[in-house]
């Protein structure tokens, strides 16, 4: 089986996404630029991982991370599965903040085992990709984004995953508020009703569907277009400073919306310059990253491995 894997190492660049976007429930994600890099090769025997940046020294350093986990399923999509892999992860897109650090992983290890296989794109394609990646987070809109880039809209069918990724227009100027505290996408999901009003229902797919007009044309219907009785006001309890922030951006004119499952914050539109947000907050304003994942031959260089080096924070 080694003979049908490539050698030396490879390396990967990952973005962070927001999923959700208000009314975009599981549906409408945004690739932002705060970026994780991923570097691995087969070995011999064993699997080493290296954690430098968010996650070091409380992610698992054995077969048991995600980026492993991922590489281990796309190999058995591709027919190799090798004895030994050594990983290196420098990774910037904070833990468990709604701001896609899962997705990202994933996506970081189907594109390395992919590129570690020879023809590993024709067997596994762009498509199969997501697809793949979906399957282990368990939904597509935080991988589509950060597969494709951009403003994506992912859906599932029977065969699996699928996404659009659209151009956002110039306009839109991410800004997240991260705090210190953590949270958790299954205890999010736990809140959230079997059913709910069909009024809600209603507006929120209005809004939704203006979403995708505001964020590729008209930014300045972002704040009516970010509305949404999905998900976030069943999960306000459980995330008071989030839901407080939100609102008292939203009261102020900025679209604001939970990232994610949260509890980070996003805004689409651009704070105010004197907006009250407080100390328990991290405030970086990130580009829209247009690429997705990108993926190169060789081991991270020294920039790359610099944990603060990719993205831009205020």
């Amino acid at each position: 089986m080694l003979t049908n894997l490539t050698a030396g190492p490879v390396r990967v660049r990952t973005p962070a996404t927001s999923a959700n976007l208000g009314p975009g429930f599981d549906a409408l994600g945004l690739a932002l630029g705060l970026y994780d890099d991923v570097a691995a090769e087969v070995v011999s025997g064993g699997v080493r991982v290296t954690v430098t940046g968010q996650g070091a020294g409380e992610l698992p350093d054995d077969d048991r991370h995600l980026v492993v986990r991922a590489m281990r399923a796309a190999f058995d999509v591709l027919g190799v599965q090798p004895d030994g892999l050594s990983v290196e992860c420098v990774n910037r897109i904070p833990q468990a903040r709604g701001l896609g650090s899962s997705s990202a992983a994933i996506v970081a290890g189907v594109l390395l085992a992919r590129a570690l296989v020879v023809d590993g794109e024709h067997r596994l394609d762009d498509a199969g990709a997501l697809r793949l990646a979906a399957e282990i987070e368990g939904h597509p809109d935080n991988v589509a984004p950060c597969l494709l880039g951009g403003f994506t809209v992912a859906w599932s069918e029977p065969g699996g995953a699928r996404a659009v990724s659209l151009p956002v227009a110039d306009a839109v100027r991410p800004t997240v508020f991260v705090p210190a505290e953590r949270g958790l996408t299954a205890t999010a999901r736990a809140v959230l009703p079997a059913t709910v009003p069909h009024g809600d229902a209603a507006l929120t797919a209005g809004r939704a569907a203006l979403l995708v007009h505001a964020l590729t044309t008209d930014p300045g219907l972002l704040l009516p277009a970010t509305v949404d009785r999905l998900h976030q006001d069943y999960r306000a309890a459980g995330m008071q400073g989030t839901s407080f922030l939100v609102n008292a951006l939203r009261a102020a004119g900025v679209a604001a919306v939970v990232s994610g499952a949260g509890p980070t914050v996003l805004a689409l539109s651009e704070p105010p310059a004197d907006f009250p947000v407080g100390t328990d907050w991290e405030i970086w304003q990130l580009p829209i990253d247009v690429s997705g994942a990108r993926v190169a031959r060789g081991r991270l260089g020294h920039a790359e491995r610099d944990p603060v080096a990719a993205g831009r924070k205020s």
